[in-house]
């Protein structure tokens, strides 16, 4: 079983490569050039970095770090180095998922004219959403790819009728489409429904921005997963609490249950050496020489 190595937080890397690799299949067609995609659930993180030249009263603390790794079978947190400060204002350390979005077997009119989502008028699914919330739509009677998958709400029309943003490019025109879930903070989401972890937390989340996932209500629980925000969040305060919609990539490799804690200060990802082998150099004057890669753990 792994166990997770303490890396040390001294000197910082000089420099990094920062890389999300992608599980995407592609096939061109040899007589009209056009290309079809199917996109697949492997998507991490992977980065390598190296040290500053150290004296060995430095170096040996790296040295036992990465010896203590035991090539990829151990884990440690590790996060963007050129990224260690959220720019956000958001003064919590945490966040808590919400699922303000969940609905199942009920049926879906998708209108392609005016991207809106509704559903029969004896219904409530969107009573609790806010604009600016990421939903995720499934259904094994609807057709288009496009009606499916993750949607901001642009405007909240009334309980049971949105108009959205598609992260498919936009919404197919589709009625009478029975058995459809609609949930929020769902593996393969690109957007997340969050609230502070407190009432006192405020502050805005903006574009850029880490954080990181876990799957537990405990604060100081180990990364599950590290994403990026990729627009500014939108902001409301419901109750005296400020929630966020927050876009992200990659998308969730897991859902998120209600109050799981994502991380916003110092937000880390769980990695692993990619290789068994370490090394380093050295010279005459005990100046040392350390670089690594390493991988998210998946």
């Amino acid at each position: 079983m792994a166990k997770i190595v303490t890396m040390p937080n001294s000197p910082n890397f000089i420099k990094s490569n920062f890389v999300l690799r992608r599980a995407v299949g592609s096939v061109s067609s040899p007589y009209t050039g056009t290309i079809r995609t199917q996109e697949y659930d492997g998507v991490f993180w992977e980065a390598s970095v190296n040290l500053p030249p150290m004296r060995r009263d430095v170096a040996k603390n790296w040295q036992s770090f990465l010896l203590e790794c035991n090539g990829p079978v151990n884990h440690f947190k590790f996060a963007d180095p050129d990224a260690l400060v959220n720019q956000g204002t958001y003064n919590g350390s945490d966040l808590k998922a919400k699922d303000r979005i969940n609905a199942t077997n009920i049926e879906l009119d998708f209108t392609s004219a005016t991207q809106t989502i509704s559903a029969p008028s004896n219904t409530t699914p969107f009573a609790n959403a806010v604009e600016g919330d990421f939903i995720v739509i499934t259904g094994a009677n609807i057709i288009n790819p496009e009606n499916t998958g993750t949607h901001k709400i642009i405007t909240k029309t009334n309980a049971y009728t949105v108009v959205v943003e598609s992260e498919s490019g936009g919404l197919v025109q589709e009625a009478d489409k029975t058995g459809c879930v609609i949930k929020s903070n769902q593996k393969g989401a690109t957007g997340l429904n969050l609230s502070s972890a407190s009432n006192s937390a405020t502050g805005t989340i903006k574009q850029g921005d880490y954080l990181q996932i876990t799957s537990s209500t405990t604060a100081g629980s180990n990364p599950v997963q590290y994403v990026m925000v990729t627009a500014d969040a939108t902001l409301n305060v419901i109750s005296g609490e400020d929630t966020y919609g927050v876009k992200i990539q990659p998308k969730l490799r897991t859902a998120i249950t209600q109050n799981d804690l994502v991380r916003y200060a110092s937000p880390k990802g769980l990695f692993r050496l990619t290789t068994k082998d370490v090394d380093w150099d050295a010279d005459n004057i005990s100046n040392y020489g350390i670089s690594f890669s390493c991988i998210e753990v998946v």
